[in-house]
């Protein structure tokens, strides 16, 4: 599903051919003809080959090699070659570009100890959006009740739209994005989420991540690339933060005594500018 949705953007918003599109992906121009013609939303299901490889029982040791090529000095680890070469004499019979591409493999995995990323705090306009929960209380109905509240914010213009629901629930992760980006007018490129259960199934080394299928769907429908920060570094999503801070404790002090949910929801007062950086002083501000 996360192949498909980069198909789908690199066709449909960033307008490249089938042919442009294959010599990006590696994938054949069949198969990109065909996941496009086919109905939104569907899976491609695959058809995994049995067996193994040569490399297999020899894996562990590569890993531990590599891993300890990582933290040395670039002039003093082991080539590809070397590599191959003490294989060789363990009693592997592969050949060499088997080895090369477990190599590559494993680094574009993350895996190269001592590598970091961070994701920028400046951005272009239309480049980014922000999105998180926060966790609120209001008496509804003369009850205390805990609402969430989902939070989608321009990166560039720091607009943004708060809208409050019951739970965390898919359903609810879609609906608030679409409010948004209907009230924001526009989807940016790139929506920047932290490591949340219905985004991620799975965390794995380095910034690799194993994609909700369902959130995956919404990202190939909106056409924007989900990017997920690394584990316990929120500081990747300050604006955000600043946000829950400024609005959700306002909000929360103004509507202490909501009596329905859907008002907290009304568009009027979630959609407005803040702390412009970079330029772009014309977003519309309700009151």
């Amino acid at each position: 599903m996360n192949m498909l949705g980069k198909v789908r953007r690199l066709y449909f918003r960033d307008g490249l051919s089938v042919l442009e599109i294959e010599r990006r992906t590696g994938i054949t121009r069949k198969t990109i003809r065909s996941w496009l013609e086919a109905p939104e939303g569907v899976e491609p299901k695959y058809r995994r080959r049995q067996g193994e490889t040569k490399i297999g029982p020899y894996a562990s040791d590569m890993v531990r090699m590599l891993t300890v090529d990582a933290r040395r000095a670039v002039r003093e680890r082991r080539t590809a070659r070397k590599l191959y070469g003490e294989f060789k004499a363990l009693g592997f019979d592969g050949d060499y570009s088997r080895v090369t591409e477990f190599i590559r493999r494993w680094r574009s995995e993350g895996s190269q100890a001592g590598v970091r990323a961070f994701v920028p705090l400046r951005f272009a306009p239309g480049e980014a959006h922000q999105f998180d929960w926060s966790e609120e209380r209001l008496v509804i109905g003369g009850v205390w009740r805990k609402i969430l509240a989902a939070h989608l914010k321009l990166c560039y213009s720091h607009a943004f739209v708060v809208q409050a629901y019951p739970t965390q629930g898919h359903e609810m992760l879609f609906d608030a994005h679409a409010r948004a980006f209907a009230a924001l007018g526009g989807i940016p490129k790139r929506g920047i989420y932290d490591n949340m259960k219905t985004a991620v199934d799975r965390v794995k080394k380095g910034k690799q991540r194993v994609v909700n299928t369902r959130f995956a769907a919404m990202a190939s429908r909106y056409l924007f690339d989900p990017d997920f920060c690394n584990v316990a570094s929120g500081w990747e999503k300050a604006s955000s933060r600043r946000t829950f801070r400024t609005v959700g404790g306002a909000s929360g002090r103004k509507r202490a005594r909501d009596d329905s949910v859907p008002s907290p929801n009304s568009t009027s007062g979630c959609y407005r500018s803040a702390g412009i950086s970079g330029g772009n002083s014309s977003i519309p501000t309700t009151a």
